[in-house]
């Protein structure tokens, strides 16, 4: 049983916003992913969506494309990214889930999960200049790093209940923005984070991906146009 990741899947089937207007690489890509998704994924594997997942405003609009989702094998935790505008409190995510039949979903958010051999932590995080003022960003980041300490604290918690009975399981963390601004890194360096994936950066902005060890900890950009539309295998 592996766990994957993949992120920005941008998945507009019930609104109107194709991502072909953003270049050609995006033709068709919802097939693409969903080809890849059939012949990598199977039914017991854990799949992290890193935020950004559908163009739609409103949980309604969002339906058709959890629905697509959750017609592809695996379990799926899902974060927020910053354009999840429909994206609710955690129990109102759960909440819509359940109320619409999609079972295989689960929401990543103060919290933590134990998968396999990992603990799987995260938050959306967030980036020095997203709005118009930077002392708005900076509210912002302080609420994402407290976000990423209680999901951390959680994993701690899991991991030492497992290390009393002598089984080691190592933490992964999640985040939609790259963590390499503000006090992401050294927060997760502190609580000795094995691996942690992001995504958020498109075309121009793939020169400012940062992959493998740093700090000891090993980072992997899972944005699905970067990844050519393929899902990144984190464990066996």
């Amino acid at each position: 049983m592996a766990i994957y990741a993949i992120s920005d899947l941008h998945l507009s089937f019930g609104v109107n916003k194709p991502m072909n207007i953003f270049g050609q690489v995006w033709e068709n890509y919802e097939d693409i992913v969903k080809k890849n998704w059939l012949e990598t994924v199977k039914e017991d594997d854990t799949v992290i969506i890193a935020g950004d997942i559908s163009w739609a405003m409103t949980l309604n609009e969002s339906v058709k494309d959890f629905e697509f989702i959750a017609n592809l094998p695996g379990n799926k935790i899902i974060l927020r990214g910053n354009h999840d505008y429909y994206f609710a409190t955690k129990t109102k995510m759960e909440n819509f889930f359940k109320e619409k039949g999609l079972n295989n979903f689960r929401v990543l958010h103060n919290n933590a999960y134990d998968v396999e051999n990992y603990i799987i932590c995260g938050t959306r995080a967030w980036g020095k200049t997203e709005n118009n003022t930077a002392e708005q960003d900076k509210k912002i980041i302080a609420r994402e790093e407290n976000r990423l300490i209680n999901s951390l604290k959680e994993g701690k918690r899991i991991q030492e209940e497992y290390e009393q009975k002598g089984i080691r399981k190592e933490i992964i963390v999640a985040l939609h923005f790259p963590p390499f601004t503000s006090n992401f890194t050294n927060i997760m360096e502190e609580y000795n984070v094995k691996m942690c994936v992001y995504g958020h950066l498109h075309g121009y902005g793939h020169s400012m991906v940062k992959e493998g060890n740093i700090g000891g900890i090993e980072y992997k950009m899972v944005g699905c146009d970067y990844t050519n539309f393929n899902l990144i295998k984190l464990s066996e």
